[in-house]
């Protein structure tokens, strides 16, 4: 199936060629775009040395708004799977055919998980994801064990729903809308590396803003969405 990669990247300059060249190696039947989101670094003069495929934001639109960006293009020129992959390196490639698989199968929306064979460590890093995988099993009774993952696979149907709907980012909390949607989601277990350059926007005091946000999201908003 014809396969589109986006990977958004804001100041990744030191850790977007190494993200690229492993799809390139472990994913060599897939397509690819980077959308560098206004870096502030020298990302931009990065991608244009290594003659990589790549769109520039004049300034920085955030991830929802860099990710649409790809959905758009996927609609645009008929892809029938996007695949969204960070650019800080954390993903891994040999994983993207996993995800492709489950797509074919029938899923519309497939996560790479960390935790659909092994545990989630009780650490304080991992609260935040735990209280939304709890929010939203609560809310919708699907049980989804890595909701914060941002390794994720979407068909044909999902690359519409999010490149045109300017309420449904690809977040945690909009799963609980196209579960509603009677969207099809499924998790394969996935390895991921640690950022080995620079620094997440996920500090504590984002992390605080961000959980807010998605709880309510998740209990005040996406269950009362029209469905579309």
């Amino acid at each position: 199936m014809k396969t589109l990669v986006v990977i958004p990247a804001y100041n990744e300059a030191l850790n977007i060629v190494k993200t690229v060249n492993d799809i390139k190696e472990n994913a060599g039947n897939v397509d690819y775009v980077v959308v560098n989101d206004g870096s502030k670094d020298n990302t931009l003069q990065v991608l244009k040395e290594h003659n990589f495929n790549y769109i520039d934001s004049i300034c920085n639109l955030g991830l929802f708004g860099a990710v649409q960006t790809g959905f758009k293009i996927a609609l645009e020129e008929d892809y029938d799977i996007v695949i969204q992959f960070d650019g800080d390196g954390q993903h891994s490639a040999k994983y993207i055919q996993s995800l492709i698989d489950e797509i074919e199968k029938g899923n519309n929306i497939v996560i790479g998980s960390r935790f659909v064979t092994e545990k989630k460590p009780i650490t304080a890093r991992m609260l935040g994801s735990r209280l939304i995988a709890f929010s939203i099993r609560l809310m919708t009774g699907k049980k989804i064990t890595d909701p914060t993952s941002g390794f994720r696979a979407y068909d044909k149907a999902c690359i519409k729903d999010y490149a045109t709907d300017m309420n449904n980012p690809p977040e945690p909390d909009t799963l609980v809308y196209m579960l509603r949607k009677k969207r099809k989601i499924k998790e394969v277990q996935v390895q991921m590396s640690e950022r080995e350059f620079g620094e997440s926007y996920l500090n504590l005091v984002n992390t605080i803003k961000y959980m807010s946000r998605m709880m309510v999201s998740i209990f005040l908003i996406q269950p009362f969405r029209k469905v579309k």
